[in-house]
């Protein structure tokens, strides 16, 4: 049975690395996917500066449990050679922060267009993104997501197949919400292959992303699933329930349709703390 370790993208509290660490702690949360941090977006941060983030997170008894990268958020049609250049920056930042995982894409794909005419595009970048991870003992973690080629349970089956031994899949229920894909029949193809889980629910019917256990990601039973795995195996809250800082760099629409506030929060960091607290809730069912 899997050890369940508690992480979260701590960026969604609002504040500097600092505060984000107190809402971690305050919240009982052990680990950290950094992603927004005072100087950016952690994937266009240096090594000197990651060596920093290291040093306050390791003062304060905080483990990197991956780096929320948006490498592979780009569209297939533009330019590879830069974003690459930027990956292995973050690879080496990776290794100084001491995770073994990147979350990353499978590239935009052109509105209306069928994604199968960019697979063999697709892949190929996959690959070398893979391999120069793999030199350093870092694994690239694949996400769904919308608008991707990777946004579907199929085509992240044909990614994690076709990869298997070199590139890991995170498991979002939300974002296959937002996609029209069932959950439960997804896992059920794609859990072996699934490293860590986002957990973020959403409601089928109008893509309005809600507190765990309010939509129709069936998260209690998609967690009891994902026990039966083995090791120590991270859950990365996810909120996503008030916009937040950050957020217009990470999508490609700029974050308009990505956070609908149905739920009213008074600030960022109170969003957070209901959005713990629903994740309690689920686990205490376990």
């Amino acid at each position: 049975m899997a050890e369940f370790v508690l992480s979260a993208f701590a960026d969604e509290a609002g504040g500097g690395l600092k505060n984000q660490i107190a809402a971690l702690k305050e919240n009982g949360l052990t680990h950290i996917e950094l992603r927004g941090l005072d100087a950016g977006n952690i994937s266009t941060f240096t090594a000197a500066q990651a060596k920093e983030v290291k040093k306050v997170l390791d003062d304060s008894g905080i483990g990197v449990s991956s780096v929320g990268s948006f490498f592979g958020k780009i569209r297939i049609t533009e330019d590879f050679s830069a974003h690459f250049d930027a990956f292995r920056q973050c690879v080496e930042n990776a290794c100084i922060l001491g995770t073994p995982n990147i979350r990353m894409f499978s590239f935009y794909m052109p509105a209306g267009e069928d994604p199968a005419v960019y697979r063999d595009e697709v892949f190929e970048r996959l690959d070398r993104m893979a391999d120069e991870a793999l030199k350093c003992g870092v694994w690239c973690c694949h996400e769904n997501e919308k608008g991707i080629f990777g946004d579907t349970d199929d085509r992240c089956l044909d990614i994690l197949t076709t990869f298997e031994g070199k590139i890991k899949g995170i498991f979002d229920p939300a974002n296959f919400i937002q996609c029209g894909v069932e959950i439960l029949p997804a896992y059920e193809k794609l859990g072996r292959y699934i490293e860590y889980m986002h957990v973020k629910d959403c409601r089928m019917a109008d893509g309005f992303v809600v507190p765990c256990g309010r939509g129709d990601g069936h998260i209690a039973e998609l967690l009891r699933l994902f026990k039966q795995k083995n090791g120590k195996r991270f859950l990365t809250l996810e909120p996503h329930l008030k916009v937040f800082d950050g957020l217009k760099d990470l999508e490609q629409n700029g974050g308009a349709d990505s956070v609908k506030e149905e739920f009213e929060y008074p600030s960022n960091r109170a969003a957070f703390d209901a959005a713990c607290a629903a994740f309690r809730a689920i686990l205490e069912t376990l």
